[in-house]
């Protein structure tokens, strides 16, 4: 099979990060790098021996996918250049800066047949995979991703910086219409919000807790999933998590049960997590930008196939986001 030709648009961390698995996946040729700043492009492009560029509108017609990976307020335009090329896309996180734009960028590639593909990464997080594969109906999910202030990324706030990881993971683990959205949130440093809560209840009955803060002491990514069939607590960092499957452990419930209804159950003497079955989460070792590219770039190369994460999919992302906000901004700390 011959290689597509790609190329990334933004030479920052993500940018470059792109452009490190693209360069090494065989499928992939990297082709050049874009950035409004062109000595940043060339140190990149020079390390990587592709072109570099100031303008994406010079990749029309020498490449065959795209990753933009430019700050969020560029994408929709960046994003409209190339699907008006007929040239697949796939964008960094958020897909866009609000959900209209987000709304534009679906349309646009609808009626051009032009795959958009959005860079939620987390979903390809081995560990989220693990839970996928689970087919478990969730019920109640609590997700907390907290880290000192990074930096970067300061043109959006906390939610559409971090919080959308989980807003997306989440969305596609309830698998139903949000029906309510309660948030509340604080910036610090300037007047984006640093801190959010928000909880999600879901038409199915399912229920989220997440946490978001960019100005804690460490970092932490966590999620715990409630079901009928499981519970389940992961560590997105550790790549670790442990199940505790209900089916297994149906007998353990049932002799406690007795046990106490005989009046012979000494509780105190007892310690519940030996009682249990408890299953480590079969996780693998897989690098999630790389997954993410690889699928993006067989549906590239195949039509019948799908991203990872599609571009209505980050519309939805988006547009839960933009529901927390708003619903942030209702709540008053005077």
């Amino acid at each position: 099979m011959d290689k597509l030709r790609t190329a990334v648009v933004g030479a920052g961390k993500m940018g470059e990060i792109h452009a490190r698995v693209y360069s090494q996946l065989p499928q992939s040729k990297l082709v050049a790098l874009v950035d409004i700043d062109l000595d940043k492009a060339r140190r990149l492009a020079k390390k990587h021996r592709c072109e570099a560029s100031s303008s994406a509108a010079e990749l029309i017609g020498k490449v065959d996918a795209v990753t933009i990976a430019a700050p969020t307020t560029e994408h929709y335009a960046l994003a409209r250049t190339f699907i008006e090329a007929d040239i697949p896309v796939l964008i960094e996180k958020p897909i866009a800066s609000d959900a209209d734009q987000a709304r534009a960028i679906v349309e646009l590639a609808r009626q051009k047949k032009c795959l958009v593909a959005v860079g939620h990464s987390e979903r390809c997080n081995p560990v989220v995979q693990a839970i996928k594969r689970l087919n478990i109906e969730p019920k109640f999910i609590e997700s907390t991703r907290i880290s000192p202030y990074p930096f970067r990324s300061t043109d959006v706030g906390v939610v559409l910086d971090i919080m959308i990881h989980d807003i997306d993971i989440i969305l596609s683990l309830a698998a139903d219409k949000v029906a309510k959205v309660e948030a509340v949130g604080i910036g610090v440093i300037d007047d984006n919000e640093d801190i959010c809560n928000a909880r999600i209840t879901f038409e199915n009955g399912c229920i989220a807790n997440i946490t978001a803060s960019r100005l804690a002491l460490k970092t932490e990514r966590k999620v715990r999933v409630f079901s009928k069939q499981a519970y389940l607590s992961v560590d997105y960092l550790k790549k670790t998590g442990v199940v505790i499957k209900a089916a297994p452990n149906i007998n353990v419930i049932e002799k406690i049960r007795e046990l106490k209804k005989a009046g012979a159950f000494a509780l105190l003497k007892q310690k519940w997590s030996e009682l249990l079955h408890v299953e480590k989460l079969d996780v693998s070792d897989a690098e999630p930008l790389r997954l993410e590219q690889e699928a993006f770039l067989r549906a590239v190369a195949d039509k019948s196939l799908r991203p990872e994460v599609s571009a209505e999919e980050g519309l939805a992302a988006m547009q839960c986001a933009e529901s927390i906000l708003a619903s942030m901004r209702t709540h008053s700390w005077e």
